[in-house]
């Protein structure tokens, strides 16, 4: 049987703490307690796959104080922060960072907006959100190794074909000519010719020019 997401809501308010219950109970499981540091206490017990995190709680507690806190013991679990007295610069700021919200919600909260947000961030925050940034960065990994192996490729068999045909020509090379065989710049060219210099597989004297010019 399948186990409904747990969310744990610190909310001190019995009123609001109703709202969720009633948006929320029929498809999660919900876990409640009234301050920063009764959460602290809760989250060994039963690890949460969503907090619900109210800012002004009870004995004087302050949701964003505890959300460095809550990143540590669970960085991969998604908050959501619900408060109706944060400044606009409070909510940017609990939304940036690495321990950091996934979103702000104002009171009074709008039922239907609470539930798409719920939804959206049990589905694409947290763990799936980390497992997807990782196969990014692998997937942009790979673009870029196989772009460098094939530009490499490229350049070290048009290195060789020059190497060729100025090895069975006593005239000097003719870049523009050289630039239009092959399709590249004559900048790419002159690089070429300096690099086959550099690497002994055509003598200097084969193009004279080759440490005056441009190198990029």
């Amino acid at each position: 049987m399948h186990t409904p997401p747990r969310i744990l809501i610190v909310e001190d308010d019995d009123l609001q703490y109703e709202i969720y219950e009633e948006a929320l109970s029929k498809d999660y499981q919900l876990v409640r307690v009234t301050s920063g540091s009764q959460a602290l206490e809760d989250i060994p017990k039963s690890q949460p796959d969503l907090i619900v995190l109210d800012h002004i709680l009870d004995r004087g507690d302050l949701g964003l104080d505890y959300l460095p806190e809550f990143k540590e013991l669970l960085p991969f679990v998604p908050i959501i922060v619900v408060s109706g007295a944060l400044e606009v610069q409070q909510q940017i700021g609990a939304l940036q960072g690495p321990r950091r919200a996934h979103y702000c919600l104002t009171k009074p909260v709008d039922v239907d907006a609470l539930l798409q947000v719920v939804k959206t961030t049990l589905a694409e925050c947290g763990e799936t959100e980390v497992v997807r940034s990782f196969e990014a960065l692998e997937r942009s990994k790979r673009v870029d190794a196989l772009e460098l192996f094939s530009r490499s490729t490229d350049r070290l068999g048009r290195q060789n074909h020059i190497r060729q045909q100025l090895s069975e020509s006593k005239d000097r090379p003719n870049i523009s000519s050289l630039a239009r065989q092959f399709g590249v710049a004559r900048r790419t060219i002159i690089r070429d010719l300096q690099e086959l210099i550099r690497r002994g597989q055509l003598k200097a004297e084969v193009y004279p020019e080759w440490e005056s010019e441009p190198k990029e």
